[in-house]
Parts: C-alpha cells; structure tokens; sequence
C-alpha cells in the first residue's frame, strides 16, 4: 500500500471511475407519468415580522392540527408532579486510509468511529476512546457519561478535524431543571474534545431543547440539524368526548407563550457559561406550518475553542431526511393529508407528500435559505436524493403507507431552483407498481432504484437530459437490495436480503450487478448467507470497501465477513469476530495502512485483511 493518501472505501473514486467508464448509450423509452402532481401552494419560507405574529401563527396552526390525544398523534398521558475536516490537517506521514461511508464527496457524516490515518477515535457507552494504530495502543480515554445530561445510554456519533473530535449525542433519558426564561434540559448535547494532549479533554459543550436529526462536515464547518416539538400541557380527560377534548387542547394553545415553541440552549467554553432561546428573528415558515415541530440548524467551527450559540436558524416545519453536499443542505419531511379526523387508534392517511428546503452551505457560517419545493410520495432515505448540475432528483413512493399497498408506485423527479421554489423539469413515474423503493443510488447521468414486494425489479434510468428522465433498462431477481454501492468498471454492488417466489425473506444476499450496458443490466454474481442479516441493509457507515484489493467487510450477525470482489465475481476470503459485546456485533470495519480494524462494544480487533487472521485485541475495558 501506498503512503499518505486516504483510501476510496466510500466508493469516491470507484464512483468517479464509474462514471467515466459507462459509456452505452440508454435506448429504452421512459413511461407515462401517472404519479399525483405535486401538492399545490408556495413552499417558500418566509420570515415572520414580528413575534407577536409568529406567535399568532404558531398558536393557530397548533390549534387546527391538534386532536383529542395531543399534536402529532401522541398519546396524553397523565400529568406528574413536576420538581420547582479539511485536507490541510492530514500529517504528511500518516498512512493510508479507509474513511467513514459517506452519501456526497465533501460532506463528511457523523459516524461511531473516525480515523485520519494516525489516529483511531470511537465513541461507545458514554466513553470516548483514542488509539493509536501504528503501536495497537489505546493512548486516550474520556468518560463523557458523567457529563452536564449524564446517561451512559445517549445514542453518540464523532465528527473529526485534525485533533478536535465533536462527539454528538441524542436522544436521551434527560431530566429537566427547574422551568426558567433560560435553562435548558434538552436532549441534544455536543462536546468539543480536545485530542492534542495525552488525555482527551473538554474544551465547549453546547446543549439544546430537541432531538438530534443528523449533521454534516463541510471543510471546518459542522451543521447540525435539530428538531423540537412545542412543550405544551394538555389536560388528560378520560371520560371527555374527541370534541371536549380538542376543545380543551386548543384553549391550552391559546394559552401558551411563544417560549413553549423556540427551543432553549445552552453553552460553556473558555470558562464561560451562557443560556438563552432561539430568537423569534431566527425563525421562518412554510405557506403550510402546523406548528407542532421546529427544525434548528446549527453551525459551529470546529478550529474554534468554544463552540458558541450554533448562530441558529429554526424553519416550523417538520423534517426526518438531511442530505448533504459540498454546497448544500437539504431538509426533507412527510406532508399528509388525513382521510378522516385523528382518533385513538391515530391518523389515517390518503395523500403523502415530501417537502424539500435547500440551504446554501457552501462558505463558513449560518447557512443561507434558498428554496422549498414538494413531490408526491415518500422518501426511503438520504440516498433517494441526489444533487447535480444544480438539480435535485427526488426518488419517492406513493401509497405504500396509506393502507393501499398493492396500488403502490414510485417515480423519480428533477426539480430546479427558480427563485425561491424548487419548480419539476421532469418525471418517469410508474415504477415498481404495488411495490415500493428498498434503494437508489444516483451516479451523475445515471440512476438505479430497487423495488420490491415479491421480486427485486433493479431499473436503471438514464438522467442527464432533467426534462426527459426515461428507464432505459430492468432487471428482475428474486429479494432485494437494500443499499447500492458503485464499483469501478461500471459494476454496482447490493446489499441485502434473499426472496422466494412469494416475497418471504431468506436471508443476507450480496448481488453483483454488470450496469455498464444501461439497456440490460445483469447480475454476473451473488453471495448468500441462510437466515443472516448485516447492519449495512439500513445504515450504510457499516460498509467498507477498498477499490485497490476488492474488499468488502460487511458486518453479519456477531461477525464480520471478508469478501473480495473481482470483476465478475464475489467471494469469501475470512472472517473476524469479537468476544461479546452485550449481545451486540461488530459495528464498523476500516483499514489504515495494511491493517484491518474492527469495532464493536467489546473492542477493537486488528486482522490481516487478506485472511482475517487476528494480529491484535484492545478490549473496551
């Protein structure tokens, strides 16, 4: 191996390759659009003049979207008593490398485990781990469990720049302090740690009322997206009728200040302590806010000492998709239409919609709001988005979710910014019908969606004219891709489950695709594991791959299984397990120089990748 360049395990350059390789012009004529049109009205968010009319409108889209059992179709429960990186950090002789796998070149994702190549940083259980593994020596260690939210069971994740590590946590077992103009008991907590030392330290933390949705790194710039729901006490009526109780809810509405919306923060740093709420001058809206949730975008430097008040930004509107690129930001969430009134048994729905806001994120700072746009149906993940040539291809599915599930379809979108909204260019629709999308991944010109109810329908499309997308070619297997990664030469690499004839899973398939001729795509090879499953089928940080060697390192039940992929095949080279870890497996795998590291709750192992073989063991305790 070579010395001092990172590792493409994220598929960058296999991408890149890719897309320089395919070359076969698309043949195949695009269907007829069936798809709903896209829910009509401005998708532009507006600022509010004042907060007194923010409040206004909040309150009053709380009130019409309320129902007997609360917002959002949460249940009230009984009241209780209530107490009063950028390249330039990279040391010249650090090795090469694998890195986190990621959707977009230059939009780093936050992940359990980061490496620049001279350093190995994990987060587990509330502890903060630092290795070296040019020695396979913990060298640092800090318990972040007896912190300001202390809960040693907070979901965390790391972004890394040079020797700054921001861990980022949430949700989490939070309990409030004493209600105050001020203090926050939010769930969300960030901790900027300091890895230049010999023991990690604490320089900031930064902690807000809400749930951490996810975040990017773009060069020294971390974003980080939350989202809050008004704090509102609803009174509990048992033996009320739906109309009492709605009653009741919206006089608690009417009631409530504008502090019950705009989340509260707090930060420390260079000996500092300040709190505060997001300003209502940071707040904007959709034509069509319900007022039951908040989105905040938050900014921070990492090369900065303390991470200060995130110069927020807060949209009332509601989002469950970030996607990043280098340049921008998008939010991505669920519009329904109710068939019927919200009742015990929850919403019933007949029309799903997303709706999209694009930030500019291409210089340090808080973002700048571009537009809003929505398409019919719904998003399976980041991946069914895909930024390019300034457009958006939006991959979504319709009715699978509003109790039809034979009358589904999908359909891909081309949306342009124009002005402030994001206006539809282009369509094919019609894909998949009675089956929804399990997949997508979009390469430049070209896109690839997997369907699936029964069989596993893999289109291709061919993109690169955005008002006339058409399905040049179809290939139908049995089971499904659940997540799509590209390789060199023009190949594509599923990961997912195997399927009989009636659609029952039987288990981890990798397929390998031949999509160098767009018109008839073929698979030249499978792997199959009876009965098993990997972490990469819904969370794409667990693969790994190394375009240099083919390998592939996918985590399978307890294990990790070591395949190699050459141009026609797939094969078993080894594998590497962990002792235990509370019955949970392996997490992640990465490479730095020729060593193979694993991670789980139990430790690190370091393995030849070439056999699997074990070199080295370093327990979590």
């Amino acid at each position: 191996m070579t010395r001092g360049v990172p590792i493409a395990a994220v598929g960058t350059l296999a991408a890149l390759t890719l897309l320089a390789g395919s070359g076969v012009p698309p043949t195949a004529g695009a269907t007829t659009p069936t798809t709903p049109t896209a829910p009509a009205g401005p998708m532009r968010l507006v600022a509010y003049d004042s907060c007194a009319e923010a409040l206004a409108d909040l309150r009053a889209a709380a009130g019409a979207a309320v129902g007997p059992w609360g917002l959002g179709g949460d249940e009230i429960v009984p009241a209780v008593a209530k107490a009063g990186g950028g390249d330039r950090y990279a040391a010249e002789s650090a090795p090469e490398h694998s890195t986190t796998n990621v959707h977009e070149i230059g939009a780093d994702e936050p992940d359990l485990v980061k490496t620049d190549g001279r350093r190995i940083v994990t987060i587990g259980d509330g502890v903060l781990r630092v290795i070296d593994p040019a020695t396979r020596r913990t060298t640092g260690r800090l318990d972040l469990g007896a912190g300001p939210l202390p809960d040693r069971h907070r979901e965390r994740n790391l972004l890394l720049l040079g020797d700054r590590a921001l861990v980022l946590g949430g949700p989490a077992r939070v309990t409030f302090r004493p209600a105050d103009d001020t203090a926050t008991g939010g769930a969300t907590l960030l901790t900027l740690v300091d890895l230049a030392a010999a023991t990690p330290t604490v320089l900031a933390t930064y902690s807000i009322d809400g749930v951490l949705l996810d975040a990017r790194q773009t060069g020294d710039t971390a974003r980080v997206v939350v989202r809050s729901h008004p704090r509102l006490d609803f009174p509990f009526r048992r033996d009320a009728s739906d109309a009492e109780r709605i009653a009741a809810n919206r006089a608690v509405i009417a009631e409530t200040g504008l502090d019950a919306w705009l989340p509260a923060y707090e930060w420390t740093g260079g000996g500092q302590r300040h709190a505060a709420r997001v300003g209502c001058d940071r707040l904007s809206r959709p034509a069509d806010a319900t007022g039951t949730s908040l989105l905040t975008v938050l900014s921070f430097d990492l090369t900065a000492d303390r991470l200060g008040d995130g110069d927020p930004v807060s949209v009332a509107a509601d989002a469950d998709v970030v996607y990043g690129t280098a340049t921008s930001l998008w939010l991505a969430g669920d519009r329904t239409v109710e068939r019927s009134r919200p009742s015990w048994w929850g919403r019933q729905r007949s029309e799903v919609s997303t709706v999209l806001h694009q930030f500019d994120t291409a210089g340090p700072g808080r973002p700048r709001y571009l537009a809003s746009g929505a398409v019919p149906g719904w998003l399976v993940n980041q991946y069914a988005l895909s930024e390019w040539r300034g457009d958006l291809r939006v991959a979504t599915t319709v009715d699978a979710r509003a109790g039809r599930p034979g009358s589904s379809e999908s359909a891909v979108y081309v949306l342009r910014r124009q002005g402030g909204t994001l206006e539809r260019v282009g369509a094919v629709t019609g894909l998949g019908r009675g089956e929804r999308i399990h997949s997508v991944r979009f390469l430049g010109g070209t896109g690839h969606v997997v369907t699936f109810r029964q069989t596993d329908p893999l289109y291709t499309l061919d993109l690169t004219d955005p008002a006339a997308p058409r399905v040049t070619g179809e290939l139908k297997i049995t089971g499904y891709s659940a997540y799509l990664h590209p390789l060199p030469d023009g190949r594509l690499l599923g990961v997912g489950q195997e399927a009989d004839a009636r659609g029952r899973t039987q288990g981890l398939q990798v397929s390998l695709f031949d999509v160098r001729d767009p018109t008839r795509p073929a698979r030249l090879d499978r792997y199959h594991v009876p009965g098993a499953w990997s972490a990469v089928e819904f969370d794409p940080h667990a693969f790994l791959y190394h375009p240099g060697t083919g390998l592939v390192a996918l985590p399978v039940d307890d294990g990790v299984r070591l395949l190699r992929v050459t141009g026609d095949g797939i094969s078993e080279i080894g594998r590497v397990t962990h002792p235990d870890g509370n019955g949970r497996g392996v997490d992640r795998s990465l490479l730095v120089g020729d060593t193979l590291w694993t991670v789980s709750a139990a430790g690190l192992r370091a393995s030849d990748p070439r056999t699997g073989r074990s070199l080295d063991w370093l327990p979590s305790t």
